[in-house]
């Protein structure tokens, strides 16, 4: 099986990351998957940005949860580019998407919205906090869960078992040939970030990985060449 690719925050390293702009592009370049990152606004709408500021990917500065909807839609998030909401990227693209999450509450308004748009069979929820996949597991049962891990990536394959989740994505160089054994042995995929050069591709192969998030569109043509 080729390596699934997953586009980070779009293909944040050649457009404006967590914009439709970015999304559209990485659907665009045939990245299989596309991952984005949640949080709430101030009025409980469900926000695509990474970080829980927002003065790293905009012209603006303080946390999300101080700003509004209508406020942060008065920030350029890049190019020109608007701040959007979940539900815009779900109508923006068709791909499959990687939503992840930081906290139970956003956990809970995205299961919301997952349930009310029928985007099971497209959402996998993914977050480095096992808290925010309980409530997920508790609120869609069947929903896929994907737990990412930094430098716990070596207990990673026994916590998402006890998640019930079916693939990790542990950063790339905290990966081991035995953390990929354990987890293939309990039926669980691991994918890799993040994966932009063709020396990090070679050891993804090296490893046996499921799959890499990438920022670059030329990581999805590299993996399309050598099948």
């Amino acid at each position: 099986m080729p390596l699934l690719t997953v586009g980070h925050r779009g293909v944040m390293g050649v457009e404006p990351e967590n914009t439709l702009r970015s999304f559209v592009r990485a659907e665009r370049e045939g990245l299989d998957v596309l991952e984005l990152d949640l949080h709430l606004s101030k009025d409980g709408e469900l926000v695509v940005m990474h970080d829980a500021d927002v003065a790293r990917t905009t012209d603006g500065s303080g946390p999300i949860g101080d700003f509004t909807l209508a406020e942060l839609r008065e920030l350029d998030a890049g190019q020109g580019e608007r701040v959007p909401v979940f539900e815009e990227v779900v109508d923006a693209v068709r791909s499959p998407l990687q939503a992840e999450i930081k906290d139970r509450a956003a956990a809970r308004v995205l299961a919301e919205t997952i349930e009310r748009r029928q985007l099971h069979e497209r959402v996998t929820v993914i977050s480095f906090h096992a808290e925010a996949l309980r409530e997920t597991r508790r609120q869609l049962p069947d929903i896929p869960l994907v737990l990412v891990a930094g430098r716990s990536s070596p207990t990673a394959p026994e916590r998402a078992q006890e998640l019930g989740a079916g693939m990790i994505s542990l950063e790339l160089q905290h990966i081991d040939a035995e953390i990929v054994r354990r987890a293939h042995d309990a039926g669980i995929e691991v994918i890799s970030w993040t994966v932009n050069t063709d020396e990090e591709l070679a050891r993804a192969r090296e490893l046996g990985l499921d799959g890499v998030v990438t920022d670059m569109p030329a990581v999805k043509r590299a993996v399309e060449r050598s099948g």
